[in-house]
C-alpha cells in the first residue's frame, strides 16, 4: 500500500459556527463544561495528540481576539499556529483554514469545533488512514431504520442500514488532495455538506474509519445534557 502525505500533520479545527440552535447569546463553542470551554476541550485532544505538528483553529471574525485571550491564552496551548477568520459558511471558514497551513504539511485533519470527546485512538487511524488512502473520515455505523421520503412527506423507500454511516470528524486528508477541491469548489461555486463530499465531488475515494458513538458535536440543549455526562464519566475514568 502506498503512502502518502509525508510530511508534518496539522488540524484545522472549525469554530466560527453561531450556534442559533441553542438561542444563546455566547457562541456555543465558548458554553463551558466543568470549568471549561467546550472549544478548549476540543484543542486539548489534539495538543495532547503526538503525532499533531500544528493547529490552526478558525473562529468568527467578530470572536478571534477572545478565542486568543480566552481559549488559547488561558488554557497555555502551544500548538495553535494561528486564528484564522471564518466566512460565510463552514466550507469557506475550512478553506480560510487550511490556507494558514505551514508550508510542508503532509496530512492535515478537519475537526468541528464542538466535538470535545474526540479519542487519541480516532485521531491516530484517521491520520494513518489519510497517509494511506489520501482521504478518510471517522463515522459510526447508523443504529436507526433510516427512511427516504417523496415530496409530500411520504416514505418512499427504507434504506440498507447495514451500509449506512453516520459522518463525524476528524475527517483527513492529504494537504495537496483536500487543497486542490477546495479550489475548485470555490471556482464551482459548490458547497458541501462536509469536506469528504468535496472529495468524493472530486473523484477520490474516502476511506472509513471506525469511530465512537460518544463523539458527539455539541449542537442542541439536550446534547449539552449528555455532554456533562459525558465529561462527568470521563473525569471518574
Amino acid at each position: 500500500m502506498q503512502t502518502r502525505g509525508m510530511g508534518h500533520v496539522a488540524a484545522v479545527i472549525a469554530a466560527a459556527g453561531r450556534g442559533t440552535r441553542m438561542d444563546l447569546d455566547i457562541n456555543k463553542q465558548y458554553i463551558e463544561i466543568q470549568g471549561m470551554p467546550i472549544l478548549a476541550m476540543t484543542i486539548g485532544k489534539f495538543e495532547d495528540c503526538s503525532l499533531i505538528d500544528e493547529i490552526i483553529v478558525v473562529a468568527n471574525k467578530d470572536e478571534t481576539d477572545y478565542c486568543r485571550k480566552n481559549v488559547i491564552e488561558r488554557f497555555g496551548f502551544t500548538k495553535v499556529r494561528t486564528v484564522a477568520e471564518g466566512g460565510e459558511s463552514r466550507q469557506r471558514s475550512v478553506y480560510n483554514g487550511l490556507k494558514q497551513v505551514s508550508a510542508g504539511c503532509g496530512v492535515v485533519l478537519i475537526h468541528d469545533g464542538a466535538r470535545p470527546f474526540v479519542s487519541t485512538e480516532s485521531i491516530i487511524e484517521c491520520i494513518e488512514a489519510a497517509r494511506s488512502y489520501g482521504a478518510a473520515c471517522v463515522a459510526v455505523p447508523a443504529k436507526d431504520t433510516i427512511k427516504e421520503s417523496d415530496e409530500e412527506g411520504f416514505v418512499s423507500r427504507t434504506l440498507d442500514r447495514s451500509s449506512l454511516w453516520q459522518i463525524q470528524t476528524p475527517q483527513g486528508f492529504e494537504y495537496g488532495l483536500i487543497m486542490d477541491a477546495h479550489d475548485r469548489a470555490a471556482r464551482d461555486v459548490f458547497e458541501a455538506t462536509d469536506d469528504a463530499m468535496l472529495a468524493e465531488r472530486y473523484g477520490h475515494r474516502v476511506r472509513l474509519v471506525m469511530g465512537d458513538y460518544s463523539n458527539i458535536k455539541v449542537t442542541t440543549r439536550e446534547d449539552l445534557v449528555f455532554a456533562e455526562a459525558l465529561c462527568r464519566r470521563q473525569c471518574r475514568n
